[in-house]
């Protein structure tokens, strides 16, 4: 009995320690090198992770199998890394390399990392990618080029963004030793390898389509320089809407934006680039829950409730409306279309839906007196104050919305999310304004009635059949409704008209805006005046049970 208890023993610890190790291969398995060659990006921080993830992505969906190890410093979280090492890449943690140059962008701290790739020497080579470039044709070939390649831009400098390099200890020792004497016209590791390489410009052109034979007998070049198939600036296709070589030639884009990036939502709408990098970002995996098409599972929630929460809030709205206008909605719904239709003809036919005032013509000389008064009372200054705050609220609800939206979302969700707060937040700002202005109205309003004599009965109840049949108030739906539509055309016109070209979008986004701003400026004042008068007409008067709750 003994020795078979010891026997199960033996076999359950066994067991267990197959077990263990099926799952450290399936955590870490991911780690191991596969290849004598590899494609090397870094990461520095989690905002940069989705660019990682769809550049792995579209080096996979071009059928390569190097391997792809991503340098992470010491502010990726662990997430980031699971996340990374589930695609397929191999992580392996760096420390920063401090920048030595005092005068330098900010953002340019720790960019002297990249210079640790020449340190590889478990890879006989690597190409270097950024995580804002994207691969959209195999590039396996890259990895016969010389000891050092790279891309020379238009000011006749070598772009760091896409690199070839042999790995070499002794290299790399010599680069520490010249980091700070050797200058650099950017700041950052860019202008250190155009000092390093100060021939660079002069190497000859890559060729990948030289036989084997001739790779394998010619010496190993120290540099070559490669063509801009292998590093396609967006920057440059910005200026002449069209790439500077054969479109269907294209291996590698850089989106050189500066801080504008392809994850960023609202770049695919004003670069038609953006939408290859898109493509690929929507073929993601669900490597982890809540990841795949590059969502992020953090922001899945928040999402959803920046969504909700503005629905729920014009729901609850109308439903505080409905409550309190019951009577006036069900004599609504008792009278007749025709009715409604009739009212309105007749409404505008007689005053005009855009009119300042709805008091009969066939009213006493006292309402005639209060009248003149009200309009004289109207402050002159009134009209310029609410087109200041018009526009001084339209920019606040804009600059919200774009800190309220997150920044990864795809582009359709940001776009919808935009307006949908944006809209929100002016609603509330601007409505909260109009509503001062009514008030502010209602107080003059009572000074001015309590130094005349009161109104007859003939007035007031001209007066209540007036505030019954001007319930809602076709101004405020006209120009909110008008306001609405300009600000979701201004921006969709380039879509449209199918213009592709930055500056013209840009252009025609400029011609939507004045045009919306044109019709801002006539409707904030109307409205503002129409408040004015309303609360100077109504008095310490209670608002009509029937208003509508935007009126």
């Amino acid at each position: 009995m003994k020795s078979n208890d010891v026997t199960r023993w033996l076999c359950s610890i066994l067991f267990c320690i197959v077990l263990v190790c099926v799952q450290f291969e399936g955590c870490v398995g991911s780690k191991t090198k596969k290849t004598d060659e590899a494609y090397v990006t870094l990461l520095y921080g989690d905002e940069f992770l989705l660019g990682v993830r769809v550049l792995g992505k579209s080096i996979r969906n071009t059928g390569s199998n190097k391997d792809m190890v991503v340098l992470v410093s010491d502010g990726v979280s662990d997430y980031a890394k699971s996340l990374l090492r589930a695609d397929g890449w191999i992580v392996e943690m760096i420390s920063l390399l401090a920048n030595p140059n005092r005068v330098r962008p900010k953002r340019f701290w720790g960019v002297y990392t990249k210079l640790k790739i020449f340190n590889m020497t478990d890879y006989k080579k690597v190409v270097y990618l950024d995580a804002d470039t994207i691969v959209v044709k195999n590039i396996d070939d890259l990895f016969k080029c010389g000891k050092f390649c790279a891309n020379l831009k238009h000011s006749e400098r070598l772009n760091s963004g896409v690199m070839v390099v042999e790995p070499s200890a002794t290299l790399f020792n010599d680069m520490m030793s010249k980091i700070k004497t050797t200058a650099s016209y950017t700041g950052g590791d860019q202008g250190f390898l155009n000092s390093y390489y100060s021939g660079f410009p002069n190497a000859h052109v890559f060729e990948p389509n030289l036989s084997p034979e001739m790779f394998s007998s010619r010496p190993i070049p120290e540099m070559e320089r490669l063509s801009t198939l292998y590093n396609a600036d967006v920057g440059l296709y910005m200026l002449a809407n069209k790439w500077m070589v054969d479109e269907n030639e294209l291996r590698v884009i850089h989106y050189t934006l500066g801080p504008l990036k392809p994850w960023d939502w609202w770049t695919s709408w004003l670069l038609k680039p953006v939408d290859v990098w898109q493509d690929v970002r929507e073929q993601l995996d669900e490597s982890l829950p809540g990841t795949g098409g590059g969502q992020n599972s953090k922001d899945s929630f928040l999402v959803k409730f920046l969504f909700l929460l503005p629905f729920c809030a014009l729901l609850f709205c109308c439903y505080h409306s409905f409550t309190k206008n019951q009577g006036y909605f069900s004599t609504l719904c008792r009278s007749s279309l025709c009715d409604q239709v009739r009212h309105l003809y007749y409404r505008i036919r007689s005053n005009g839906p855009l009119a300042y005032n709805s008091i009969s013509t066939s009213t006493t000389n006292s309402v005639h007196q209060l009248l003149n008064g009200a309009q004289n009372k109207a402050p002159a200054y009134l009209g310029g104050i609410s087109v200041c705050v018009c526009f001084v609220v339209a920019v606040v609800s804009l600059g919200l919305a774009l800190l309220i939206v997150p920044r990864q979302v795809m582009p359709w969700t940001g776009l919808l999310l935009m307006y949908e707060w944006t809209f929100t937040i002016f609603f509330i700002l601007f409505g909260g304004y109009i509503h001062l202005i009514y008030q502010w109205g209602k107080i003059v309003g009572s000074r001015v009635a309590s130094s005349l004599s009161q109104p007859g009965s003939d007035y007031d109840s001209e007066k209540r059949h007036q505030r019954q049949i001007s319930s809602c108030d076709v101004a405020t739906w006209y120009y909110g409704l008008g306001m609405a539509l300009l600000a979701i055309a201004a921006p969709s016109l380039p879509c449209l008209f199918g213009i592709t070209a930055l500056f013209l979008r840009l252009g025609l986004m400029v011609v939507g805006g004045i045009i919306l701003a044109s019709f801002m400026t006539y409707a904030s004042e109307h409205l503002a005046i129409r408040s004015f008068l309303k609360g100077f007409d109504e008095r310490e008067n209670a608002r009509n049970s029937g208003s509508c709750f935007l009126c």
